[in-house]
């Protein structure tokens, strides 16, 4: 009976190897495994580098996206993945999806309705396993001229400090702010912690000529809108 080897990067053709396929036909031609494959750098006893990174692949079901919400302890657990690897897996994706972010804020369309918050807002909040607090800074034309995580929380909480919200509003010279936080239970409706503090944080910046224009939670598939349902007005 024979055995099957692994076969080796340096086995392949030069063009289905990802560092030299990336070179001679660009990043946009690679697969997502092969990407991770090039961030990776090597393999491990018995495995090539482009099995590891698929076996990645496959743990995040295919999904980039789940792959950056997954946390460091379990990305250690995969044969060929150390935690030097899992940081510079984790910090690759933070890039990118900061990338994302900047890219959606230079976008010159004003906000004019809750569901366009959401659009913007679900990529970043969709898939994490605890609550996290933006906010938008917006000019008087409503663009967007700044979007900030103010708090990251625990599964259904996170605190709302509206001190330094007031100081990133004042320093943006914003005059228009959305609040916007997950619940990542599923459920947008808000509970009465979310009314109380919404109230507070609309007293506070009206108290220095800024409008909270709407507070939306975002849910995996729908939102909840604090202006479309006129809590607090």
């Amino acid at each position: 009976m024979g055995y099957l080897v692994p076969m080796k990067i340096l086995d392949m053709c030069p063009d289905e190897r990802p560092r030299e396929k990336m070179r001679l036909r660009g990043a946009k031609a690679l697969s997502n495994a092969e990407l991770l494959a090039i961030l990776l750098g090597s393999g491990t006893e018995g495995r090539n580098v482009m099995d590891v990174a698929q076996e990645l692949m496959v743990s995040a079901k295919g999904r980039l996206s789940l792959l950056g919400a997954m946390p460091l302890e379990r990305l250690v657990t995969h044969k060929g993945v150390g935690e030097a690897r899992a940081i510079g897996i984790a910090a690759a994706l933070e890039l990118g999806r900061r990338a994302f972010e900047e890219a959606s804020v230079i976008d010159k369309r004003s906000v004019t309705s809750p569901q366009l918050v959401y659009q913007l807002m679900l990529p970043t909040l969709k898939n994490l396993d605890h609550e996290e607090c933006w906010v938008l800074f917006l000019n008087k034309a409503n663009y967007i001229i700044g979007r900030e995580m103010i708090t990251s929380g625990s599964m259904d909480h996170t605190p709302l400090d509206i001190g330094r919200i007031l100081k990133k509003a004042i320093e943006k010279q914003c005059c228009h702010l959305i609040l916007v936080h997950n619940h990542p239970s599923g459920s947008p409706l808000p509970g009465q912690a979310d009314i109380f503090q919404t109230d507070l944080l609309r007293k506070a910046l009206g108290a220095v000529g800024i409008t909270l224009t709407d507070h939306i939670i975002v849910a995996e598939g729908s939102f909840y809108s604090f202006s479309e349902e006129r809590v607090g007005k």
